[in-house]
């Protein structure tokens, strides 16, 4: 399985829109979980939001907004915003993904199949691909003006990868009323602050740190035998989750005193990450920190591995999907960074731990809704690779296969009078949506994070060749793989 680095910067009738019901939910003609569903019927001003005050205004679902901006008898103006990561990969000196180049196909394959379908209730959905610098944030609000305030006017933004984040989410949602669901999330308070338009196919972080702690603990990986450490980012988001989440989380599992380092994490800023780093190393090693619990992108996770690297100080660390560090370290070993990462473990909703293939899920192959977004993608394209004639079970095809179909379920629950509201209270009553990243997404009227359940994987140098790692398709070794060595459990709740 290849590593998707898009994270790293900052992650169908017949073929098929997960099959909504009027009152119950089903099975789809491929065997995928279908959704069950009902018709329906302040800004920042330039400012950072996300600073904890929750949903002032207490706007619910049922509060929405009824515009139908970006909607018309026939169309519907869908926002994908589109980042150049392969420019960017070399850029920050990490490898690309031979999938990257497919981000416009994947999407123009996933909506003309639910067009061709008959669309949205009759709709066809309009695809309006923008590419975009994630790097700057200037640029990114800008494209947010335009799409909610600017002409043609846009419904819904829909980012299947996980490449618009931050305030950015919030400019789209809290200030600009615009239904967005997007793989990037971070703590709470961010959808409630924009509430009721804000949706994630990522998981709400707040209950992974949580899951981190309860497992840390659990496990014997968090305890008070020797300080704990933690590096944060000095992000919004990143502060709110130690400040809010984590620092409480850890003080109510008996966990006393832990050294918190903040490390500079805005990706245009890479000389202060690597300026600050060697230091934020330093007052860890001499602090004897044994176990670090990182709550930073990877952008400056990267200077820290490698000022461990440097300092030869390899802490057990506390992986997880908060800012995808499990899965995106998987692509720095063997070499050089094998002793800071070889047999580290972490928690993480994401199906990890198989092979890219078609073969049944019970030997390592993909879920349901991977097969299916397979299946629409062979259908109308070439293989992305000469090495594998199939599609990456983490990759941005089924990033974007995912977020589609789930847009045209609530699209279609909302019945033919679509407006922000319908749409929302849709998006509500969707549960057991069969999910590509992760095998399960479920909302609700305060639930706009849809993984439930979580697995414990271990990064593993497969050399010599073990059967810890699943084959590849075609039986060779893996040379790297997560190990899976706990099997799917509830999400922790989070503070």
């Amino acid at each position: 399985m290849q590593v998707v680095a898009l994270v790293v910067v900052i992650a169908v009738i017949g073929g098929a829109v997960y099959g909504i019901t009027a009152t119950s939910s089903k099975k789809t003609a491929n065997g995928s979980a279908g959704t069950s569903a009902t018709s329906g019927s302040g800004g920042t001003s330039g400012t950072p939001s996300g600073l904890g005050l929750g949903n002032p205004s207490g706007i619910g679902v049922d509060q929405a907004s009824t515009s139908t901006r970006g909607v018309t008898s026939d169309s519907i103006n869908v926002v994908f915003p589109v980042s150049n990561l392969t420019s960017l990969a070399s850029n920050f000196g990490f490898a690309g993904d031979t999938e990257f180049g497919a981000q416009k196909a994947a999407i123009h394959t996933y909506v003309n199949a639910i067009n061709d379908a008959g669309g949205i209730n009759g709709r066809k959905i309009n695809p309006m691909i923008v590419n975009f610098d994630p790097t700057s944030e200037s640029g990114m609000r800008a494209l947010c003006k335009q799409w909610t305030e600017g002409s043609p006017p846009v419904f819904a933004v829909l980012d299947g990868l996980g490449s618009w984040t931050g305030d950015n989410e919030l400019c789209i949602t809290q200030e600009g009323q615009t239904p967005f669901i997007g793989q990037w999330t971070t703590v709470t308070n961010w959808t409630a602050e924009g509430a009721p338009y804000l949706w994630w196919t990522g998981p709400d972080q707040a209950q992974i740190l949580a899951t981190v702690v309860s497992w840390g603990t659990s496990s014997g990986l968090l305890d008070n035998s020797s300080r704990v450490g933690i590096v944060a980012g000095d992000r919004t988001s990143d502060q709110v989750a130690l400040n809010q989440y984590l620092l409480p989380d850890l003080a109510r599992a008996g966990i006393k005193d832990p050294l918190v380092e903040t490390l500079p994490s805005n990706a245009s800023d890479t000389a202060a990450t690597n300026a600050a780093a060697p230091l934020v190393v330093q007052r860890l090693k001499a602090a004897g920190v044994k176990s670090v619990i990182p709550l930073i992108p990877f952008n400056s996770f990267f200077p820290f591995l490698s000022q461990e690297n440097g300092q030869n100080y390899f802490p057990k660390l506390l992986l997880s999907d908060y800012e995808s560090s499990i899965e995106t370290t998987l692509g720095l070993i063997p070499i050089p960074y094998e002793k800071g990462l070889d047999h580290q473990e972490g928690v993480t909703v994401e199906t990890l731990g198989g092979t890219d293939a078609p073969i049944p899920e019970s030997q390592g192959g993909y879920n349901p809704a991977v097969n299916s977004c397979y299946g629409t993608w062979k259908a109308h394209n070439r293989p992305t690779s000469t090495v594998s004639p199939y599609i990456e079970e983490q990759g941005p095809i089924v990033g974007w296969c995912q977020v589609i179909r789930l847009f045209a379920a609530a699209a279609l629950g909302a019945g033919p009078s679509l407006n922000r509201r319908t749409f929302v209270q849709s998006m509500s009553r969707i549960q057991n949506f069969s999910g590509t990243y992760s095998p399960i997404l479920s909302y609700g009227a305060d639930r706009y994070a849809g993984p439930t359940e979580y697995q414990v994987v271990e990064l593993y140098n497969n050399s010599p060749p073990s059967p810890l790692c699943v084959p590849t398709y075609t039986g060779k070794p893996q040379g790297t793989c997560w190990h899976v060595i706990q099997s799917w459990a509830p999400l922790a709740a989070s503070s």
